[in-house]
C-alpha cells in the first residue's frame, strides 16, 4: 500500500468532499483544500480564530467551518444562536440571493436538524410548551411545508432514510421508542421493543432504506423492515462467540528483535520503523471469549450497549459496536441475516467507515495503523507518520481505490 507525504491537521478536521475530487483540511486558522489525484493546493483560506467544525456542501461546492469562540460560522448556509431570550433560533443564508430567513423553536438535541439525500427538504425538531414538534421545510425558499406534533417524551434525534421517503424520529435514552413519518407527516409506524430500561443509543438506514438499524443499550441491534416496520431480526452480541459460520480475527502484535549490527545512526534518528510495533490477525477457535468492561452504573452515560452501527454500500454487511466490548467490531452478513466476523484488537476500536463502493471495512485505533476488513481477511496496515503519531479518525473518498 502506497502512501502521500504528511500533511498537517488540526482537531482531526480532515475531510474528502462528496464529488471525489478534493481534499480539505484545518490547521488552526487556516482551511487548506486539494486536488485529491495531485494533492496540490488549490485553494488557501485565512479566519480570525481557529477552525472547531468543518462541513462539505453535497454538491462540493462549499466548505462550512464554524469558529464556536466567535459564534460563527463562515460559507455556510446555516447557523444556530441564541437570541437575548436564551431561545434558540436557526438563521438561514442563501449563497444565491444573499437573503436571510428565520425559524423559531429549535431543539438543541443529539440530531435535531437533518436534509434528505436530494437536498429538497429539511427536518427540524423544535420544543414548544413542554412538547416535541417537527417541522419540515422546502429547501429552495425555505417555506413550511408540514409541521406536525411527534409522539415522543423528549426528542432525541431524526434521520432521513435515504430515498427522502420517510423520518425516523426516535426518543431518549429514556424510553426505548422510535417513529417512522411520511414526507406530509403522517405516522406510518411506531416501534417499541421493552419498557423501563434504558433504550436506543444509535440509528442507521441501510444505503436502500430497506432496512432500519437501532442499536440498544441492552447490547442487541434490531432490524425493521421498510414494508411491515417490523422487526425481521435482532443480532447479540454475546461474551462468548460460539456460531460455526462467523470467523473470529485476533490482532497479534509483536515487536520486532533488533540487533546491534542492523543499528546505525541514521536508524536510531530517522527510521522509527525499525522499532515499530508489527501487528497481525490470527484465526481464533472456537468457542472463542470476548474481552468485555463491566460499566460503572453510578456513572451518567455508561459504556454500555451499541453505540455505532454502518451499513456497507450494498446493502450486504451491518458493521456495529458495543461499548462494553471496545476492543471488536462486529461484522453481520445482512442476507443470511447472522454473525459473519468478528475483529478483535489489543486497544479499543476508535471509529469505521466503509468503502463506498466495495465490500471494505477501514478501522483504526488510535495507533499508528490502519485495520482493513473484506470478505476474504483481514491485514493490518503501518502508515508512516511523521513522530509515530496515532491515526486520525477516517475518511474515504466515493472512488477510493
Amino acid at each position: 500500500m502506497n502512501f502521500s507525504e504528511v500533511f498537517k491537521q488540526s482537531n482531526q478536521l480532515c475531510k474528502v468532499s462528496p464529488d471525489g475530487k478534493y481534499l480539505a483540511t484545518c490547521v488552526q486558522y487556516r482551511l487548506v483544500v486539494r486536488d485529491f489525484n495531485s494533492l496540490q493546493i488549490v485553494h488557501l483560506y485565512t479566519f480570525l480564530d481557529p477552525v472547531m467544525h468543518m462541513e462539505w456542501s453535497s454538491d462540493s461546492l462549499f466548505i462550512l467551518c464554524a469558529m464556536y469562540k466567535r459564534g460563527l460560522v463562515q460559507k455556510c448556509q446555516i447557523i444556530l444562536h441564541l437570541t437575548k431570550t436564551h431561545d434558540l433560533i436557526v438563521t438561514v443564508w442563501s449563497l444565491c440571493t444573499k437573503s436571510v430567513s428565520y425559524i423559531k423553536y429549535p431543539k438543541a438535541c443529539q440530531k435535531g436538524i437533518d436534509f434528505t439525500a436530494d437536498g429538497r427538504y429539511m427536518a427540524l425538531a423544535e420544543r414548544r410548551e413542554c412538547k416535541d414538534y417537527i417541522s419540515v421545510f422546502v429547501c429552495d425558499d425555505w417555506h413550511l411545508l408540514r409541521h406536525f406534533e411527534s409522539e415522543t417524551q423528549d426528542l432525541a434525534g431524526l434521520e432521513w432514510s435515504p430515498n427522502s421517503c420517510v423520518l425516523a424520529v426516535w426518543d431518549s435514552c429514556l424510553e426505548y421508542k422510535i417513529l417512522l413519518y411520511s414526507l406530509d407527516g403522517r405516522l406510518l409506524s411506531s416501534y417499541s421493543a421493552y419498557e423501563w430500561s434504558l433504550g436506543i443509543k444509535s440509528v442507521a438506514w441501510s444505503p436502500s432504506s430497506q432496512f432500519l438499524a437501532i442499536g440498544s443499550y441492552d447490547e442487541k441491534v434490531r432490524i425493521l423492515n421498510h414494508i411491515t416496520w417490523k422487526k425481521i431480526t435482532q443480532f447479540e452480541h454475546p461474551a462468548t462467540i460460539i456460531n460455526a459460520k462467523a470467523v473470529v480475527f485476533k490482532e497479534v502484535e509483536k515487536r520486532p528483535v533488533v540487533g546491534s549490527e542492523d543499528l546505525s545512526i541514521h536508524q536510531l534518528t530517522v527510521d522509527n520503523s525499525l522499532f515499530s510495533t508489527q501487528s497481525k490477525y490470527e484465526i481464533t477457535q472456537l468457542p472463542a471469549q470476548v474481552p468485555v468492561i463491566k460499566p460503572d452504573p453510578d456513572r451518567a452515560n455508561p459504556k454500555i450497549g451499541i453505540s455505532a452501527l454502518a451499513f456497507s454500500a450494498g446493502n450486504h454487511y451491518l458493521a456495529t459496536k458495543n461499548d462494553n466490548m471496545p476492543q471488536n467490531l462486529w461484522v453481520w452478513d445482512m442476507q443470511r441475516l447472522s454473525l459473519l466476523a468478528v475483529l478483535e484488537q489489543t486497544a479499543p476500536v476508535r471509529c469505521f467507515v466503509w468503502d463506498p463502493h466495495r465490500p471494505r471495512l477501514a478501522l483504526c485505533t488510535g495507533n499508528t495503523k490502519v485495520y482493513l476488513w473484506s470478505p476474504v481477511g483481514c491485514v493490518s496496515v503501518n502508515v508512516p507518520v511523521e513522530g509515530m503519531d496515532p491515526v486520525s479518525p477516517l475518511c474515504m473518498p466515493p472512488h477510493y481505490i
